[in-house]
């Protein structure tokens, strides 16, 4: 059996049994054996508040290094020109990126030629960093993606929500807050990591030897899970996000829910590409079998 931390069943603190002579049957009178020394509980790891914001404000910093100024690696490759793509913004109309971080795709949508381009997100930290960035005629706004009533200049003839929908614990009021903003017949492009495929702690890459070919397994789908995700994994440190999983139905009914109705899809695949080796025709052939992302583009109803 393989075994995995995420399984209850391994507790690497748990010490097998001491062989020797079991202990004699206590008697009546005898006194009660002194209870073993148990050491404090841990404190919880430093994350979003329960019950508050969903901000990435406590890991601001990380982040801004993280993305910059052009966004990461799959920012740049993948999700930013899928988003510009889907959503089609044109020079005179007013565009809504909501969760927009440190506003990489703002300045994607201002350099394009978007004259009236807004940006949201809960975090004062992140918000400063985009509005140092610029460029001028930009505007953010400090605001909570579940308060529709927070954001300013509604309505917008478009909106994104880009890599944020499994950041935020309550799917409805978010999808909810994209369409407030919108006018009637305006589309939004939302993506996130897609649900039936990329699930931390939950799914991995496996290697099937005979049949030398890279498949993806899953270990749990269906359920709703809030997942804590470490911001410096091997490092130490306490602090983490979390990861909101929906299966893919949920997302669809909160979308339909909320009066956005899907009118396209796409999956988005890896641009990565393995190094020869023994391995590398099988990963190569995965990474375009298996979606990172899943990018949907509605119109509002």
């Amino acid at each position: 059996m393989r075994h995995d931390r995420d399984d209850p069943r391994f507790d690497p603190h748990r010490r097998p049994p001491r062989p020797g002579k079991p202990s004699p049957p206590r008697r009546r009178g005898d006194k009660p054996p002194f209870p073993p020394k148990r050491k404090p509980p841990r404190p919880p790891p430093r994350g979003p508040a329960a019950g508050g914001t969903t901000s990435w404000e406590h890991v601001a910093s990380w982040y801004d290094r993280l993305v910059g100024e052009e966004g990461s690696d799959y920012h740049r490759n993948v999700i930013l020109p899928a988003a510009e793509r889907m959503l089609d913004p044109q020079a005179d109309e007013k565009v809504l990126d909501l969760c927009c971080g440190q506003g990489v795709f703002c300045r994607m949508l201002a350099a394009r030629g978007v004259r009236h381009v807004v940006g949201a997100d809960a975090s004062e930290s992140l918000i400063a960093s985009a509005r140092q960035r610029g460029p001028a005629h930009v505007r953010y706004a400090v605001a909570d993606a579940r308060d529709a009533a927070a954001i300013p200049d509604r309505p917008f003839d478009a909106a994104a929500c880009l890599m944020a929908v499994h950041d935020v614990d309550d799917l409805p009021a978010l999808f909810a807050t994209l369409a407030a903003a919108l006018r009637t017949g305006g589309r939004a492009v939302v993506i996130f990591l897609h649900p039936c495929f990329r699930i931390p702690r939950q799914s991995s890459w496996e290697w099937d030897d005979q049949k030398r070919t890279q498949y993806r397994r899953l270990d749990r789908y269906a359920s709703d899970m809030a997942i804590p995700i470490a911001t410096h994994p091997g490092r130490g440190g306490d602090e983490h996000t979390v990861f909101f999983h929906r299966p893919l139905a949920a997302c669809l009914n909160a979308l339909g829910a909320a009066g956005l109705a899907v009118v396209a899809a796409e999956e988005l695949l890896s641009h990565h590409v393995s190094q020869p080796g023994g391995h590398s025709r099988g990963e190569n052939r995965a990474r375009q079998e298996f979606p990172v992302f899943l990018a949907l583009k509605a119109v509002k109803l």
